[in-house]
């Protein structure tokens, strides 16, 4: 009996520990697999130690550099002006170049204008008894105005999206005469995803941009909007956001007050539409800004997502620019005739133009030296009370040598003007091993003069461990938010895209995953794909920052996220 009985009790230990494997085994093994395979916020800082002790680093004690004090001279980084493409050319000795904002004048759904003025330029129509034609220059609203305000390029005539691009052209002292207040019809808008709509109609009645502001600023609703330095849709967005908040004066305290609270809660700035798209169809975001023209013409987005009208509409219109000869004036009006025959408006419907005709703009012309100053007000507050605290990776690897490490270091070195003085920088270079040559900073007189030094010194050689670097970035970004957790981090990768030594991108995928601190990618003579797999995990920009406009495109993003 004795060996029975122990025999019982064996067995049911037995039983016990199996029905506890049982029970409980799955949930064990799961998590013990997350612990030592899988990146969490519990793990996150020992991976990036144990990464971060795998690199070679070196400091370098930070030598001043001479730094430039004039403001930014925004001609002076605009590339030529053929860097920008012209659709349709010139027929005749005879002729007008207009600027006409992408959605218009490009090509396929894009080419309405493209197409108009080609069959104008086909005509034969004749201005005081000699044929006349056209030339349309495809290039953004935004980018247009400034060539047009700083005077390093002024077309004939200017047909951006909205008129708001025409007021501040106005405001700088360009003559600009209306010609035609509508070349053809279109609306911008906020799209939502459809059960966030429905959400956003039980809470506040109705979706509109008060509503919308109301929810972000509860931190109910996550949109992303566009750079309103840049984005016809984004400076709409800004100006009818503003006044929301004061709608007799949209730069009094009230508004600006209201507004910073709103932005405090924005989690995303797109510096184009195509990469706040991609943030969208990621889910990341619950709405976001774009041209209705584009909305319909976009399969993925008219299923699942409600397209809410706001602000001014987009209806191209059409400005004469500077003194020009009567007969020059005379073409552009017949121009604009000619496009408003039925014929071509109808064109328009076919590419998703002229529809919600019903929608009339919510605000007033807005003067613009009015504009200007919301623009300001947004670069001040859009970061509300958080600084940015952004480490620059540049790559100085042997396959930069030559003209693509010129080019970054006068991207660094011309950009920075950008960065913003309550800001905090850090520069990283790397090749086979890793350098920090600026430790992060407050972006004072003194630390510009040691990063300008830093940026100077960088000489190109040796193998590639892209990686390597961005693990250093991490690493010194969460040391400075152990100190100082009110900061908004961000990482820059300067590169060619190659990687050859050192950790893969499957290395720390997670870990960046995990941190969530945009990587912005810009590409010399590059393997774009390569940076854009970078970029793409927390929907940052991939800039192709080719010989002759890398400066202007840094400019802007380092405007929008800085």
């Amino acid at each position: 009996m004795p060996s029975k009985a122990k025999f019982y009790v064996t067995s049911g230990i037995i039983l016990v520990l199996v029905f506890a494997f049982v029970y409980f085994g799955v949930n064990l093994t799961s998590n013990w697999g997350k612990s030592e395979n899988q990146v969490t916020s519990e793990n996150a800082g020992k991976r990036l130690s144990k990464l971060y002790s795998d690199v070679a680093v070196t400091t370098e004690t930070p030598v001043k550099g001479q730094i430039d004090l004039d403001p930014i001279d925004i001609a002076e980084s605009l590339p030529d002006i053929s860097k920008f493409p012209i659709t349709v050319n010139n027929t005749t000795d005879q002729f007008v170049e207009i600027f006409s904002s992408t959605e218009k004048s490009g090509s396929g759904e894009d080419g309405w204008l493209t197409e108009a003025a080609t069959a104008f330029n086909q005509a034969n129509i004749a201005v005081d008894g000699k044929p006349a034609s056209v030339k349309i220059r495809n290039i953004a609203s935004g980018t247009a105005a400034d060539y047009i305000k700083s005077g390093k390029y002024v077309p004939d005539a200017f047909t951006p999206s909205n008129e708001l691009w025409g007021e501040m052209v106005k405001a700088s002292g360009v003559k600009a005469q209306l010609v035609a207040k509508r070349l053809v019809g279109n609306v911008p808008g906020i799209v939502i995803a459809k059960s966030k709509y429905d959400a956003l109609v039980d809470t506040y009645g109705a979706v509109n941009v008060k509503t919308v502001t109301e929810a972000i600023s509860n931190n109910e609703f996550a949109m992303g909007y566009t750079d309103p330095f840049a984005s016809s849709t984004g400076l709409n967005f800004l100006v009818t956001a503003l006044q929301t908040f004061d709608s007799a004066n949209p730069l009094s305290d009230k508004a600006v007050q209201g507004f910073e609270k709103f932005q405090a809660n924005v989690p995303f700035i797109a510096s184009t539409t195509i990469q706040m798209r991609d943030a969208a169809k990621s889910g990341a975001l619950d709405g976001f800004v774009l041209e209705y023209q584009t909305y319909v013409n976009a399969g993925d987005l008219k299923n699942g997502y409600v397209f809410t009208p706001f602000g001014v509409r987009h209806d191209s219109p059409l400005y004469a620019l500077g003194d020009l000869p009567q007969e020059k004036l005379d073409i552009i009006k017949k121009f604009a005739e000619f496009l408003s025959q039925d014929k071509y408006q109808q064109s328009a419907k076919d590419k998703g133009f002229n529809q919600l005709e019903d929608y009339k703009s919510e605000i007033a012309a807005m003067d613009g030296s009015l504009l200007s100053s919301a623009q300001k007000v947004w670069k001040e507050k859009k970061n509300g009370n958080k600084p940015i605290a952004a480490v620059f990776v540049a790559d100085v690897s042997g396959s930069m040598a030559g003209e693509p490490i010129n080019r970054l270091k006068e991207s660094l070195l011309k950009g920075q003007k950008y960065l913003g003085k309550d800001n905090l920088i850090g520069l990283v270079s790397y090749s086979d091993d890793v350098t920090i040559r600026l430790p992060i900073g407050k972006f004072d007189t003194n630390q510009q003069s040691m990063f300008v030094g830093a940026v100077d010194s960088l000489q190109s050689g040796g193998g590639t461990a892209t990686f390597d670097g961005v693990i250093v970035a991490l690493k010194m970004l969460q040391d400075e938010l152990a100190n100082n957790p009110n900061v908004k981090p961000l990482i820059f990768v300067l590169s060619d895209g190659e990687t050859n030594e050192g950790h893969s991108l499957k290395d720390i995928k997670e870990l960046i995953e995990n941190y969530k601190i945009p990587i912005y990618t810009i590409g010399y003579n590059a393997n774009i794909k390569a940076l854009q797999s970078i970029s793409s995990i927390n929907e940052a920009a991939s800039i192709n920052a080719d010989t002759d406009d890398v400066v202007y495109k840094i400019g802007n993003l380092f405007n929008a996220q800085m």
